[in-house]
């Protein structure tokens, strides 16, 4: 709408109920969980390393996970490691979190400060598993046999939901790997 005094309309519009930016991204279920409203995954609020103090081999990350699962953590018996694109769905090159070692971090604020910032992830290949790094925003493989202190650490994660995203579509106008 045109303001009459004024020859241009208003540079800014509100947007629609409904939409992403009329609620946040992620709710905090204050159970030690966040939803990700956008890909309906409901993810641990701090990583292996925030939990324990230290870092995770891949038999490491895939223990803690069926013990959580053992334990019913949060009420539920269905996290696994995140896939590779749930981990770059995660990635938010506007957010400049901060790792444990004061370093930057593209996840969204609502996950604590002090994190790892690379993570193991579900898929596996022989004597590798991919990895995901929030710092370079990438994925890549690495040997399970790394060690418990190679900077590794772990964000388990659940299905909350059905999302509605039809691929990953980038805010930021980047392609996937610019």
């Amino acid at each position: 709408m045109v303001d009459p005094g004024h020859m241009y309309p208003p540079l800014f519009q509100e947007v629609g109920t409904g939409s992403m930016a009329d609620q946040e991204r992620f709710t905090d279920n204050e159970d030690g969980t966040l939803t990700d409203n956008k890909y309906k995954l409901m993810w641990l609020k701090e990583d292996y390393y925030q939990r324990k103090g230290k870092w995770c081999s891949w038999k490491g990350a895939n223990k803690y996970v069926a013990k959580l699962n053992e334990k019913k953590f949060a009420g539920y018996e269905d996290w696994r490691l995140p896939k590779s694109q749930d981990c770059r769905n995660l990635y938010d090159h506007d957010s400049k979190n901060s790792d444990y070692d004061g370093d930057i971090v593209h996840i969204d604020y609502m996950f604590p400060e002090g994190c790892g910032s690379t993570y193991w992830c579900a898929e596996d290949s022989g004597i590798n598993a991919m990895a995901y790094n929030f710092y370079s925003d990438r994925g890549y493989q690495i040997r399970k046999t790394a060690k418990d202190d190679s900077f590794m650490s772990c964000r388990p994660v659940r299905t909350a939901g059905k999302a509605k995203v039809m691929g990953r579509v980038s805010t930021t106008g980047r392609t996937r790997r610019e």
